[in-house]
């Protein structure tokens, strides 16, 4: 109050020396503050110049404009920066999300890196522990396996042999080697009456030239044991008439496991095969289909895989001669031999050609017999038989005559069954047949050598065999 006084005073002083040059004013502002206001006249300046004039004024209005453009920059940007920084916090983001699976990923393939070399140590001790037992006779197992895997020792120091035909494009699909489970063993078995055959006597005339019946087979006599899983089914043969380039000793060998099937290995002769030391490897341009594969004439005949199409590949020129579809053939598991593996179509050869093994839907499993002509694969003639094939463990031709064998299990079995194309006969019969290592998946007749080639449980073995007269 005392200052409002003074400050009071100090005007009306000041009005009464000034009156007529100066004047105060007194009141209230919007906000409701006391406000004074002073109006004092210039003492040089008898009126006011223009408000919008002078130096002074310019420049005021060009900082102003400088600020508002300034103002409007800031407020536009303001946007973009934030879109900005949204943006770049949300690629961060992912990055570091990425990152983190990128890591998982890394952790879950170094654990199955780890995992594997495990399994690689425990395999490579499993073969050192099986190299050093030899001789011991290990119980096949009951579900086969699948491998790729070529016989050790072939390796690199083999590619430089293998041949690739490039006239016929093979067949990429995939196919998966069978579990056959059958049951019982009784069901493998075939059950018949058999006929006694009596052993011909020492003093009887033996015909080893000539065609005859089976009378006996002897003794497995064992050429090679496979070192892999891939070598569990396969088949050998020896071809009873080789052309050039190729001899009568020359040895031809295909393991039968895998998805891929398409090596052929040859040997200069049974010794180098019993090595396991091949001088050629073969690709053939279609994939075979389990164990019915033979040679004739120089070339190998064989069945494509997941078809019931025959194929003739040429040895000489390593390309596909020859193929024809089997007529009305069951073939990929419809009526295989009782070990299973695919053993729908099986080829043969004996004195009197080429032969195929198979069954149709209309001879409802039996086994049908044709002859084939060995060039163009066309059937000459055919047969069907009342044996069924399901039943059987595998078959072979001797001289016209069809021969079955009970059993691929047992080590004691019997050649069962024959028929003769000549009479399109059959009998029952019991020679003695022997599956030494207990899974014979191949039983073939070579009419040269006069011995039957088998592959049972990885070994690669042949029987000698003596025909006669039955007395």
């Amino acid at each position: 109050m005392w200052s409002l006084a003074v400050v009071w005073i100090s005007s009306l002083l000041v009005s009464t020396q000034a009156q007529g040059t100066a004047s105060m004013w007194r009141g209230n502002d919007r906000s409701g503050r006391c406000q004074y206001s002073f109006t004092v006249a210039s003492p040089t300046e008898a009126s006011c110049p223009s408000m919008g004039s002078g130096p002074e004024m310019e420049a005021l209005k060009s900082r102003l404009g400088l600020l508002e453009v300034m103002v409007a920059r800031l407020a536009g940007g303001e946007a973009p920066r934030a879109a900005a920084g949204t943006g770049l916090q949300e690629a961060y983001t992912q990055a570091m999300g990425e990152k983190a699976q990128l890591q998982r990923e890394k952790d879950r393939l170094a654990q199955q890196a780890d995992e594997l070399q495990q399994r690689v140590a425990e395999l490579q001790r499993e073969v050192e522990k099986l190299r050093s037992r030899p001789c011991q006779q290990l119980p096949p197992p009951t579900v086969p396996q699948h491998d790729s895997s070529v016989r050790p020792g072939a390796g690199t120091a083999l590619s430089h042999l293998v041949s690739r035909p490039g006239r016929t494009q093979g067949d990429t699909s995939s196919l998966r080697d069978p579990s056959w489970q059958y049951g019982s063993p009784g069901y493998q078995e075939l059950k018949a009456e058999v006929a006694e055959v009596p052993a011909p006597r020492p003093e009887d005339p033996e015909d080893y030239t000539g065609c005859g019946e089976l009378l006996f087979v002897g003794e497995p006599v064992t050429h090679r044991k496979a070192d892999t899983i891939a070598g569990k089914y396969g088949v050998w043969m020896q071809d009873p008439e080789p052309v050039a380039p190729y001899g009568p000793g020359m040895v031809w060998r295909i393991d039968t496991i895998g998805s891929e099937v398409r090596q052929l290995f040859g040997y200069e002769d049974v010794e180098q095969l019993s090595r396991g030391f091949p001088t050629k490897v073969l690709l053939l341009p279609e994939a075979v289909e389990s164990t019915g594969a033979t040679m004739y004439r120089g070339s190998l005949y064989y069945q494509r895989r997941r078809s019931r199409t025959l194929i003739r590949y040429d040895l000489a020129s390593e390309s596909v001669a020859a193929r024809r579809d089997l007529p009305h053939a069951g073939f990929h598991g419809q009526f295989p031999y009782s070990w299973g593996g695919y053993t729908d179509i099986d080829f043969a050869v004996d004195e009197e050609g080429l032969w195929v093994i198979y069954s149709t839907n209309k001879a409802k499993g039996a086994i049908v017999i044709s002859q084939l002509d060995s060039h163009s694969l066309e059937v000459k003639r055919s047969w069907e038989t009342n044996i069924r094939k399901t039943t059987v463990a595998n078959a072979f031709m001797i001289c016209g005559r069809l021969y079955t064998v009970a059993s691929y299990t047992s080590p004691n079995t019997t050649v069962n069954y024959s028929f003769n194309t000549a009479t399109s006969q059959s009998k029952a019969i019991s020679v003695p047949f022997k599956n030494r290592h207990r899974y014979n998946s191949m039983i073939d007749y070579n009419p040269i050598q006069r011995k039957l080639f088998a592959w049972d449980n990885y070994h690669i073995v042949s029987y000698d065999v003596r025909l006669g007269k039955q007395q």
